[in-house]
């Protein structure tokens, strides 16, 4: 057995970053983006530095709503913070069970400081990303480990056990964007974009405006073509957000799209329903992914048994800990799994393509996915970029929509282990 870990000396920070424009989703307007960070050291002087981007109106659009923007990402913030305290003095012998060791203490404090006594989970693993990060990397150090492959345990490596050379770029499209834009995304080679339905308004103005945006996207890039999937045609992948309230309110969109002729290309529907609405889905006919309803592996596995046909996995929204524990209850059943964005720095969506570069092939494509809209969002996306330890590396940016993983990723494990000086400088040593 391993020899445990004690945590002697821990530290945390945060930047805050802006947005290009406002962000909207699940009714809300997003501005900024706080970029987390946490410094476990241990006993023996190795340590940590792990990131987190927060999503407040991701992870609990009640607690975003009822505060001003920075007052929902300060309440957040001081959840890491009360976690990073916690684990001060701690010994662990894995991440795994570090999370699982504090992950109540910690929800508690969230619900009392957020005052939402119907806090979703999802709130305080997004605000436990960073420490949880830093665990893994603080565990990688003492262990000498140096490869992503190394550093998955044992019982979770079936279900990352491939090796893709390439996995597709997903970028966002919001309510906002422009079909123009969507449009030059296809023309620079995206092939399988996220698009943003579940429009604001009442449930019958939401169909409409949904129904609309459907019509002019399929009407612009309905008949492009790529090599990248089994029909040659474009995959839709819709994210709605929770906002259809009954599965007869889909499936008025789902006609729609057979008489305008989308239907087909539609490869998955993420979080059509509220997380309140646990009724079977297993008949409807179109696949349908679970984001931020599975909150844990527990909530994964209900909506496994619902009738959910794909998970969005989200190492970097609800830790990596968690999204090991949600990738082999997926794998164990079939259930195709893929990773989704939270909007988060370069250094994070690294950590993302990780997993996504070890997920078995997306149903009707031959790569893992990835999800990535941080350069469409962010005000300073190349300056974050500079934030890596390998910044000019080939594999961190796409090339007409495919990342491209070659055996020097592999071999550097894009760059997870190394060392960003940026971040390093907000903990000097004491």
């Amino acid at each position: 057995m391993a020899q445990p870990i004690t945590i002697a000396r821990v530290s945390s920070n945060f930047e805050r970053e802006l947005l290009l424009r406002p962000f909207g989703f699940k009714g809300g307007y997003m501005s900024e983006i706080w970029q987390t960070a946490v410094m476990l050291e241990s006993d023996s002087g190795l340590r940590g530095i792990g990131l987190g981007s927060q999503g407040v109106l991701w992870s609990d659009a009640g607690v975003f709503a009822a505060h001003a923007e920075s007052g929902g990402n300060a309440l957040m913030y001081a959840v890491t913070e009360f976690a990073v305290q916690l684990v001060r003095g701690r010994s662990f012998t894995d991440p795994i069970e570090l999370l699982e060791s504090i992950r109540g203490e910690v929800y508690t404090y969230a619900r009392s400081v957020t005052q939402h006594a119907a806090l979703r989970e999802t709130f305080v693993l997004n605000a436990l990303v960073a420490v949880d990060n830093a665990a893994w990397l603080l565990y990688a150090a003492e262990h000498g480990i140096t490869e992503f492959d190394a550093l998955i345990p044992p019982a979770y490596r079936a279900a990352l056990a491939h090796r893709h050379e390439q996995i597709a770029s997903i970028p966002l499209m919001a309510y906002g964007v422009p079909v123009e834009e969507i449009t030059a995304a296809v023309a620079a080679g995206y092939f399988f974009l996220k698009i943003k339905l579940g429009q604001p308004g009442t449930q019958a103005k939401m169909l409409e405006l949904d129904k609309a945006r459907l019509s002019a996207i399929h009407a612009a890039i309905g008949g492009a073509r790529t090599p990248y999937s089994a029909t040659g045609r474009l995959p839709y992948y819709f994210d709605a957000n929770g906002r259809y309230e009954s599965k007869d309110t889909l499936l008025r969109l789902l006609d729609h799209a057979k008489v305008i002729g989308a239907f087909d290309q539609i490869a998955l529907i993420e979080e059509p329903f509220p997380e309140e609405l646990e009724t079977d889905i297993s008949d409807l006919p179109v696949r349908i992914a679970a984001d931020e309803s599975a909150h844990t592996d527990k909530d994964a596995l209900a909506r496994m048994q619902m009738g959910y046909r794909a998970m969005a996995l989200k190492p970097i929204a609800k830790t990596l800990s968690m999204t090991l524990k949600i990738a082999r209850l997926a794998h164990e059943r079939g259930v195709p799994c893929f990773c989704a964005d939270l909007t988060v720095n370069p250094i994070l969506v690294e950590w993302n393509k990780a997993v996504a570069a070890r997920l078995a092939p997306f149903p009707g494509l031959g790569l893992g996915l990835v999800e990535t809209n941080g350069h469409q969002n962010y005000r300073d996306w190349e300056r974050l970029r500079s934030y890596l330890p390998l910044p000019a590396a080939v594999w961190t940016r796409a090339t007409k929509g495919v990342f491209q993983l070659d055996a020097d990723y592999y071999a550097r494990s894009g760059g997870l282990f190394l060392p960003s000086a940026h971040y390093e400088a907000m903990f000097p040593p004491h």
